[in-house]
């Protein structure tokens, strides 16, 4: 499989993640630099060719996700899940966590899951830039449910960052709270699945994705204060839940 593009989209996107990853958080120090984290070009295999038979269901897919935003509850779930942000990922945890996660309500939660998140969240920039793989609304010529169309056009579309962050965060969050994993893990892949709808990533980024997050989540223990950190995060819980 070839792969062509343009070296100014290449240093367009790196910079658009870099600022992006800045913005999120002025405070938090990642677990790990990206280099000392599993490279996912390796790690997972390359996105279907655009004449494969598992593009075909990647169509499939995009016809179903079209299909569901005729459902406005669920389409408003869809648009929720596009905000990029720490606090409107966390919020939509706020019912199957059985808590409202916040730097107010939850300070060691909270330090645990931004920590954690801006350390993964860099994962996803490399393969971006090396596959550029076209986005289904810019395939289509289409418009997306969310309107994220100019923000998103020249981005790569795998791997996903939100089914990424969103997966990683459920991970997070089940480890937190054991008793929860059902409706944590069950609101994580409605998360993903937003991201087809919207028409924003193929089925198969929004699949690589899970895998991605499972192995960010797995390198996270690697570090001492991770550790130590998913301990407070516990112990808080456990604290304000009685």
């Amino acid at each position: 499989m070839k792969f062509s593009f343009r070296f100014p989209t290449l240093v367009s996107a790196f910079l658009w993640c870099a600022l992006t990853l800045c913005a999120q958080s002025e405070t938090a120090q990642p677990y790990f630099t990206v280099d000392q984290l599993p490279d996912l070009i390796k790690c997972l295999p390359a996105p279907p060719a655009f004449d494969s038979p598992e593009f075909a269901y990647d169509m499939m897919r995009y016809a179903w996700g079209k299909q569901q935003r005729l459902d406005s509850v669920r389409a408003e779930t869809a648009k929720r899940d596009a905000v990029w942000s720490y606090e409107a990922l966390l919020a939509e945890f706020d019912s199957p966590f059985g808590l409202h996660i916040s730097r107010e309500n939850t300070p060691e939660i909270w330090r645990l899951m931004e920590t954690s998140l801006v350390t993964t969240d860099a994962m996803r920039v490399a393969p971006k830039a090396y596959y550029h793989r076209q986005r289904p609304f810019e395939r289509f010529d289409d418009k997306m449910l969310t309107g994220e169309e100019d923000d998103l056009r020249g981005e790569g579309s795998y791997p996903s960052g939100h089914t990424m962050r969103g997966w990683t965060a459920a991970l997070l969050l089940a480890e937190i709270n054991p008793a929860g994993a059902n409706e944590i893990f069950a609101r994580g892949w409605i998360y993903g699945e937003s991201r087809v709808i919207a028409g924003a990533h193929w089925q198969s980024d929004v699949d690589a994705s899970r895998v991605a997050a499972s192995i960010a989540y797995a390198a996270l223990h690697n570090s001492p204060d991770f550790r130590a950190q998913m301990l407070r995060a516990q112990e808080e819980y456990r604290t304000l839940t009685h």
